[in-house]
């Protein structure tokens, strides 16, 4: 009898777990961001984020996030001997926060297609983390194409007190420092940082006390510039509104932000960007230029918590 012998063919593939440092870009143009470069790129992120240096970071396993904070703590009283010890409540208020997801889209030339997925990203890490940090800045303080709750930003916390100072070229800059922080003591919180951008460092320079002495340090051996002993944070001049705020003060633990998710991403060869226009003013057809549009997405997170916990410097506005 003769015996018939079967070959058994085996999709080797199909036990192969993804690696982004072998697989191309061409050949994955859908997927999670590599483990590694999305943690450097969240990283990059953060550090350029003022918002993100200066609130409270949230953590979040979900996309929407209720918690308390507290509000006010528990008063404490003089005793006497023997006397009973009286008690108070502390004050915890309730609080939600929702992430929202934060896009970005970057124009790329087609060589990259031939890059492995991790050395791509490896290239976009900067460029990610810029755009999104200078979009999550404009959302939180001064609610610039935000997704958040209406009235959360920070420069609308501001308006709705009404805690503003106006800059006064005539006197000396101590004292719109000295009046913004008052406003936010006056609603009994502690200031506990200011932020800017580097274009209003020349006015801090030159700001001195009632004791004729600057009143700002600079930044130096990786020291924080500080001014009256706060620390300033320094914003990306394009996620700024010069026409609102020249510098903001704050009480930054009632700013609360949190990433539930990792970065997901998308590539096209043949989308149109209508965001984006040529030297003619036409939208980029890439298609036509031979090139490809790489699509990162990432869950973002931000709230306020109270309305009298900021203030702002605003420009002088005499005619």
């Amino acid at each position: 009898m003769k015996t018939v012998k079967r070959r058994l063919k085996v999709n080797i593939s199909q036990f192969d777990t993804f690696n982004p440092a072998n697989i191309l870009l061409q050949d994955a143009p859908t997927g999670a961001v590599p483990a590694e470069e999305g943690k450097l790129v969240v990283t990059e992120f953060m550090q350029q984020s003022v918002l993100t240096r200066l609130a409270k970071y949230e953590p979040m396993a979900k996309q929407e996030k209720k918690f308390t904070y507290l509000a006010s703590g528990p008063g404490a009283y003089w005793v006497g001997e023997g006397e009973r010890i009286q008690t108070s409540k502390a004050t915890w208020l309730d609080a939600k926060i929702v992430a929202k997801k934060l896009g970005v889209i970057i124009p790329v030339s087609k060589e990259f297609l031939k890059y492995s997925v991790q050395d791509f990203f490896t290239q976009m890490r900067p460029a990610i983390a810029e755009a999104f940090a200078i979009k999550f800045d404009q959302a939180g303080l001064f609610g610039v194409g935000s997704p958040f709750e209406v009235g959360t930003s920070v420069w609308e916390r501001i308006t709705t007190a009404g805690n503003t100072v106006e800059l006064n070229s005539l006197t000396n800059l101590y004292d719109e420092l000295n009046a913004v922080m008052a406003l936010i003591e006056d609603a009994d919180k502690d200031p506990d940082g200011f932020t800017t951008t580097r274009k209003f460092k020349q006015k801090l320079r030159g700001a001195k006390d009632g004791n004729n002495q600057p009143i700002f340090t600079d930044a130096t051996a990786g020291a924080t510039s500080t001014a009256l002993g706060l620390p300033i944070g320094y914003a990306d001049s394009k996620s700024w509104d010069y026409a609102k705020a020249l510098l903001i003060a704050g009480n930054w633990d009632m700013t609360r932000y949190g990433m539930p998710a990792g970065m997901e991403y998308t590539i096209s060869t043949d989308a149109t960007l209508t965001t984006i226009q040529d030297g003619s003013g036409n939208p980029i057809n890439l298609f036509e230029r031979d090139m490809f549009a790489l699509r990162v997405t990432q869950e973002v997170a931000f709230t306020t918590l109270a309305e009298d916990a900021f203030a702002a410097i605003t420009p002088d506005v005499t005619p």
